[in-house]
């Protein structure tokens, strides 16, 4: 299209010579494409001239509909978009797969997202109920090429049933019953002068089995140990039986420790399954007493009323005040932080302003006092009150009138 206002004729000169060449043509502009509800346009162009390309991408769960890419071409006697405009589509899935024996919640439309669970039917009293068998629910999501697919296999519904356990001169803690599904404990002890080899809590799994396998209970000796038993942490070497003499060593998991404080410690088998020196581990969060102190300051992020170890926060100091440290510490126990709490102290500007305002104020009051002080010592009786005249000498000398009687001549 012509540039209005530049001329589009070359005029000869006297120096024979062609007047100077101005660009007088420039491309015509497409319209502005308009938004991608759920995408995005990308531009390289903002003019958009002819030749300009757009390209279109969608937003997470969203597939490009059409095409990715469009030009700016020569239409009829304009100019125009090569194609379409595309539209992003929400990701569909399939209907998620049946099982037997179970049911899932069903949608009106599954797309990118939709979450179903599934459960078991019921059955009639006293036939064996269905367990579940993986992970209750699966969701939509979609693979590299776009496509909806789920999250993973549904679960199934079975019937798991584990047998009876007993163990010979030991007894349940928990866990009585007839029968035993999916996920159902016992907790075993060994009658007295019998020590435990193995775990004393067993588990029902999904395919029928106990894990781990039952306990045994073995006849206590002058010359081994069981396994000691400790909470809140872990034995190393760990076996079912120890030997008279032989070491182990105890170590607390993370946050806990032994009374005295320390997180590891070494016991010795003394034989008839005693231990030298066994302790439980103590554990619990590490918390602060209170929120740290900052004068003129606070806490911005992660304020909590305790913290426990590994806990963060963010420290900011009020307008006029300068931060001292780090502004994000954190808690490492005993009301300890690190690196420690920052001080908030005065800005240098706002110091030098106030040490301004300051001698202006005792300028002004030394101006006062002498003008107070000075200005009534120059003053006649009749200019001061009662009062301060009878404070005030009466000699003549000491004041100066300053007003003058008129003459006889000038009152006739």
């Amino acid at each position: 299209m012509r540039i209005p206002g530049k001329s589009m004729a070359l005029v000869c000169g006297s120096d024979l010579k062609w007047s100077q060449t101005e660009q007088f043509c420039t491309e015509r502009s497409c319209h502005h494409p308009g938004d991608l509800k759920h995408g995005s346009v990308h531009m390289e162009d903002f003019n958009l001239k002819f030749g300009s390309k757009i390209t279109f991408s969608c937003q997470d769960g969203f597939r490009l509909r059409g095409t990715n890419e469009i030009t700016c071409v020569i239409k009829d006697k304009g100019v125009g978009w090569s194609e379409d405009l595309p539209f992003c589509e929400q990701i569909p899935c399939e209907p998620p797969p049946s099982i037997a024996n179970g049911s899932y919640s069903e949608a009106d439309s599954y797309v990118y997202q939709t979450t179903v669970t599934y459960r078991c039917d019921d059955v009639p009293k006293g036939m064996d109920r269905f367990s579940l068998i993986g992970p209750d629910s699966i969701f939509c999501t979609y693979d590299a090429d776009k496509n909806g697919i789920w999250s993973g296999p549904p679960p199934q519904c079975k019937v798991v049933k584990c047998d009876n356990l007993k163990v010979q001169h030991g007894k349940k803690l928990t866990g009585f019953g007839p029968s035993y599904s999916i996920r159902d404990s016992i907790t075993f002890e060994c009658d007295p002068g019998y020590f435990m080899v193995g775990s004393k809590t067993v588990t029902c799994q999904e395919d029928s089995t106990w894990h781990p396998p039952k306990p045994t209970c073995e006849k206590i000796t002058e010359d081994v140990c069981g396994a000691p038993e400790i909470t809140d942490g872990e034995i190393i070497p760990l076996k079912s039986m120890y030997g008279k003499g032989e070491s182990v060593q105890v170590k607390c998991n993370t946050h806990c420790a032994f009374p005295d404080g320390i997180g590891e410690m070494t016991i010795t088998c003394d034989g008839g399954d005693t231990w030298s020196s066994l302790q439980n581990c103590k554990c619990g969060p590490i918390v602060s007493a209170s929120n740290p102190d900052i004068s003129h300051g606070r806490v911005i992020a992660g304020l909590k009323s305790s913290y426990s170890v590994g806990d963060i926060i963010t420290i900011e100091c009020y307008a006029g005040y300068t931060l001292h440290g780090e502004a994000n510490i954190q808690y490492i126990g005993e009301n300890r932080w690190m690196p420690e709490v920052p001080t908030c102290q005065l800005s240098v500007y706002v110091i030098v302003i106030i040490c301004v305002i300051v001698a202006i104020l005792v300028l002004l009051a030394a101006f006062w006092v002498y003008k107070i002080f000075f200005s009534q010592k120059g003053l006649c009786p009749h200019q001061l009150n009662s009062t301060e005249q009878r404070q005030q000498p009466t000699a003549k000398s000491d004041c100066v009138t300053d007003v003058t009687r008129p003459s006889a001549k000038q009152v006739q």
